[in-house]
C-alpha cells in the first residue's frame, strides 16, 4: 500500500461538492431561496462525447447549477437523459453514501426552517457532553432527493 503523503503534490484544494438531484428549480429554491447560497450560474449540457466520457452514461444530457456557501460551492446536477436513472435514498450506514457538513449558527432555528422545505432530520439533534467536542451540537438531515446534509454548531467557548 501506497502513502498518501507521495501523493499529496496532486491535490491542490477542493474545488466543489456536486449533487444530482430531481428538480433543479427546487434544489435552487432550498440551497439560494432557504439556506443563503449564492447563485453562481446556470448551464445545460446536451448529449456530447465530451460529456459521456466525463460522465461515462450513454445519452446522458444535464442541467447544472452551481451556488457559493460561505468557504464552498456546491454543484446541483439534473439529468434529462437516460431516461431510466434511479432515485437513490442510501442509509447513512450504506456504502456510498456521502454527506457534506457546515458549521452553523442557531441550529435549532436552521432545523425548524428547513423542515417547512422538505428537509428533515433521520435521528435527532444531539449534543456532545464530553471530550474535546463538549457542548458541540450536531444533527443529519436529509432532502427529498435523499441528499444527506450535515449541520454542527460549535459550543459558544
Amino acid at each position: 500500500m501506497h502513502s498518501g503523503t507521495q501523493y499529496r503534490h496532486f491535490i491542490k484544494k477542493v474545488d466543489h461538492t456536486g449533487i444530482t438531484v430531481s428538480s433543479l428549480d427546487a434544489s435552487l429554491s432550498f440551497w439560494v431561496g432557504v439556506l443563503g447560497f449564492e447563485h453562481l450560474y446556470t448551464t445545460e449540457y446536451q448529449n456530447s462525447t465530451l460529456l459521456e466520457g466525463i460522465v461515462g452514461v450513454p445519452g446522458a444530457s444535464l442541467r447544472l447549477a452551481m451556488v457559493r456557501g460561505p468557504g464552498h460551492d456546491i454543484e446541483l446536477l439534473e439529468y434529462s437523459e437516460p431516461v431510466d436513472r434511479k432515485v437513490m435514498r442510501p442509509r447513512s450506514c450504506d456504502i456510498g453514501s456521502v454527506h457534506v457538513a457546515f458549521l452553523v449558527k442557531d441550529i435549532e432555528g436552521l432545523l425548524g426552517v428547513i423542515n417547512q422545505h422538505g428537509w428533515y432530520p433521520p435521528g435527532s439533534l444531539q449534543t456532545v457532553t464530553d471530550g474535546d467536542r463538549k457542548g458541540l451540537k450536531l444533527a443529519y438531515v436529509r432532502g427529498p432527493d435523499g441528499v444527506t446534509v450535515e449541520f454542527l454548531e460549535m459550543p459558544e467557548h
